[in-house]
């Protein structure tokens, strides 16, 4: 497999106005589509080359309970926050003047040895934090494990371990289909 980034990361508003004024106007990502018809809104906006947030509008959706970025709660949870890469800390300050000017609450610069990061909410009181690497330091190159107390599994190391699961069987060439979803309005031209 070769993965390539997260091509996007989907999200729920009820007011898609306001989450396009705040990730495009305010943060300066493109809207690069849209999917649309009544009661019903799916649009992207792109944060790199390959990777994108969308954000679905349905109208009886409710901003999430504000909470605190990796603060632990309990109960059905499947998501805390999102972390968008930027290049460099100028890129950070960027951010953090705009937000601050925009009237949102947001975080001093952190330092957390291995990112700098600052964070803040979008509209929808989705958690949000912008990071970028510490000169020098690259984890991805070098993994590190300071959990004093990590998991027999965790042990086992940083690569991926074969043989944990089943082995898959190919889906033969001649049963691999494709089959027709949304968005291919996005580049079926109709005819005039």
């Amino acid at each position: 497999m070769h993965y390539t980034g997260i091509n996007h990361l989907a999200m729920a508003t009820a007011d898609m106005d306001a989450t396009i004024r705040f990730w495009r106007d305010l943060l300066g990502m493109r809207l690069v589509a849209g999917l649309g018809r009544p009661g019903y809104r799916h649009y992207f906006l792109e944060i790199s080359e390959t990777d994108m947030l969308a954000f679905f509008e349905w109208p009886q959706v409710s901003a999430i309970e504000a909470k605190d970025h990796g603060v632990p709660v309990s109960g059905p949870f499947a998501f805390d926050h999102v972390s968008i890469g930027v290049r460099e800390r100028n890129d950070l300050w960027d951010i953090r003047d705009r937000l601050e000017a925009a009237g949102f609450w947001v975080s001093e610069i952190i330092d957390h040895g291995f990112i700098f990061s600052v964070y803040s909410f979008d509209p929808n009181n989705i958690a949000i934090e912008f990071s970028c690497p510490v000169p020098g330091v690259d984890i991805r190159s070098h993994p590190v494990m300071a959990d004093r107390r990590p998991s027999v599994v965790t042990r086992e190391g940083a690569d991926p371990q074969p043989g944990k699961w089943p082995a898959p069987t190919p889906t033969p060439l001649a049963d691999r289909r494709i089959y027709p979803g949304e968005g291919r309005e996005l580049v079926l031209v109709e005819d005039e």
